[in-house]
């Protein structure tokens, strides 16, 4: 029997070789998830473009500033250009974040798939061999090596998929981390995700000040109401003071849509991280489950009660249910950084 067991290790080992084999002779270069966002929002194309950006509109503010003669119009527009700048990198930033915490996500589950879907195609390999030996013995039929042998078909197409994604996802990952084409990234299983501890009422409050649409309509709001103020006078013709007022109300309906639509996206995301996370447990106990099997098949195996190809399946659903646990703490990482783009604050821990 132990003969037995160490065989179908090796067995399963073969048929699942690491995804990282593939272009081995590129450049390796581990990444970690936390390492990957750091090397992007430092070399990152959007991230350096917009620190130029606010680098440009602060020059400005200081050009206007020591300029004497500076309108306060003018002056008004280089502080707002600052402020909107500023909000803009800041949330690049988190916009970066969520795309590198979602390509390195994607990239490392699906080798993890890779592997589970090589394991799968193993079993239907034996179990067509049953099948077949079933039927050589008169207690199967041709139908049972038929249907055996359409499903090994479909999961070797689906292994062959998952192998082409492979490469292409981590193409995806190593632009955003700026890395040069062609490295083999080599990916490390990321750790636990961060427990959402801030409230939504939190998150709500001053929203209007880090996120980029609300800070742009805030701005026009108050340029606007800079123009009536100027207007208001006895030598400002009344056209112009009226015209003024008119685009001082459109500009604040502005800010009231872009903050409720705001607000709406922001609950939404914040229903969506607190659901993810209350999957991880769900996820944890059908593991939990799956490996009692697994030592139940192998204790029967031991026993002469089961066969070598139980154990298999028990192994494989083990398998499958460790995945869905990464994949359970992957959608967590995936909410909580889409809440964060959602309310400009960074709740992942990785957008220093």
């Amino acid at each position: 029997m132990t003969r037995t067991l160490t065989a179908l290790c090796s067995a399963l080992l073969l048929a699942a070789p690491p995804a990282a084999a593939q272009g081995s002779s590129a450049t390796a270069v581990p990444l970690t998830l936390a390492g990957a966002v750091t090397r992007a929002l430092t070399t990152g194309t959007d991230i350096t473009t917009a620190r130029a950006n606010l680098q440009k509109a602060q020059a400005t503010l200081r050009a206007v500033r020591a300029d004497p003669t500076s309108p306060i119009t003018t002056l008004t527009q280089a502080e707002q250009d600052v402020a909107a700048q500023g909000a803009a990198l800041d949330a690049t930033k988190l916009s970066v974040t969520q795309t590198v915490v979602t390509q390195y996500l994607t990239a490392y589950e699906t080798a993890q798939s890779v592997t589970l879907s090589a394991a799968q195609v193993a079993l239907d390999e034996r179990q067509l061999k049953i099948a077949q030996a079933r039927l050589a013995a008169r207690v199967a039929t041709a139908l049972d090596v038929s249907r055996a042998q359409n499903t090994l078909n479909s999961d070797r197409q689906d292994l062959a998929n998952a192998q082409a994604q492979l490469p292409v996802l981590e193409a995806s990952l190593s632009r955003s981390v700026n890395l040069p084409a062609g490295t083999n990234v080599v990916l490390t299983a990321p750790p636990a995700p961060p427990k959402l501890s801030v409230t939504l009422a939190t998150l709500q409050s001053g929203l209007e000040k880090r996120l980029p649409t609300l800070v742009q309509a805030q701005n026009g709001a108050a340029f606007a109401a800079l123009q009536v103020k100027l207007a208001d006078n006895d030598y400002t013709p009344t056209r112009t003071l009226e015209d003024a007022r008119t685009a001082a109300q459109n500009a604040q309906r502005s800010v009231d849509d872009g903050t409720r639509g705001a607000t709406t996206q922001l609950r939404d995301a914040y229903r969506a991280a607190q659901d993810a996370q209350q999957r991880v447990p769900l996820a944890a106990e059908a593991l939990a489950n799956a490996r009692t099997s697994l030592s139940t098949a192998q204790a029967r195996l031991r026993a002469g009660t089961a066969a070598a190809v139980d154990v298999q399946a028990a192994q494989l659903q083990a398998q499958q249910a460790a995945l869905g646990v990464t994949q359970a703490q992957g959608g967590v990482w995936r909410a909580l950084a889409a809440l964060g783009s959602a309310s400009g604050v960074d709740l992942t821990g990785l957008a220093k």
